[in-house]
């Protein structure tokens, strides 16, 4: 047994982490600026090697808690990328995770200290390697999952408007939505619940706040927004 595997190569295996982020001005994604070769300088995504004794998912769960200091965070496995020279430093099979965080609710000091920041999903810079092949994994995937499961929500503050709820939908399928039947839609489920709470910033009358209560969700039909 031990002439099999040492018969054979190594390889580096990767994590490389696809970080959404919602708000006003839509999706983003949280990129860093390599301060290190290969492509120094260059916009990548953010990633990491996977250690010993450790799962491809817990070193996801790492690399996103080392960048953003967040844990618990809806993570879902996007595929493998091995394509033989996708690295120019060694050879390295990467393994992508997207990430839904609440842009609002992470260690600031963190991002800034491994270079990183908010892009606009339709501002994206040049990405190295394969990384633009993972995020539009990442979004195809996101959509498919969305359209049968609330995973939205991770996106959003505990309490939000109707509006940003439609304007969230909108981000994630790039298309518009037609507000009336969304807000028919929306009124069908029971887990999007009101509060007597009122949102002020956009106008003095305000509008409701609404929450995602996931226990009635569970019991409820399946999701479909």
């Amino acid at each position: 047994m031990n002439t099999y595997y040492s018969s054979n190569p190594k390889f580096h295996v990767a994590i490389d982490c696809i970080i959404f982020g919602f708000d006003k001005d839509g999706l983003s994604l949280l990129l860093l600026q390599r301060n290190f070769e290969p492509a120094k300088g260059e916009w990548s995504l953010m990633g990491g090697f996977v250690q010993e004794g450790e799962s491809a998912d817990d070193a996801a769960k790492r690399v996103l808690f080392e960048l953003t200091g967040l844990n618990k965070v809806y993570m879902e496995q996007v595929g493998a990328f091995g394509a033989v020279e996708r690295d120019p430093g060694e050879r390295v099979i990467s393994i992508a995770y997207y990430a839904l965080v609440n842009i609002n609710e992470y260690d600031h000091a963190l991002v800034r200290k491994h270079n990183a920041s908010w892009v606009k999903i339709n501002e994206l810079p040049p990405l190295i390697f394969d990384h633009p092949q993972m995020v539009a994994q990442a979004r195809e995937l996101m959509q498919q999952k969305a359209s049968c499961a609330p995973i939205g929500f991770n996106l959003l503050p505990k309490l939000f408007t109707l509006s940003q709820l439609q304007s969230l939908y909108e981000a994630i399928y790039g298309e518009t939505i037609d507000k009336r039947n969304f807000r028919k839609d929306v009124a069908k489920m029971g887990y999007i619940e009101k509060t007597d709470k009122i949102d002020k910033s956009g106008s003095k009358r305000g509008a409701a706040l609404y929450k995602f209560n996931e226990r009635v969700y569970r019991k409820a039909p399946k999701f479909k927004l």
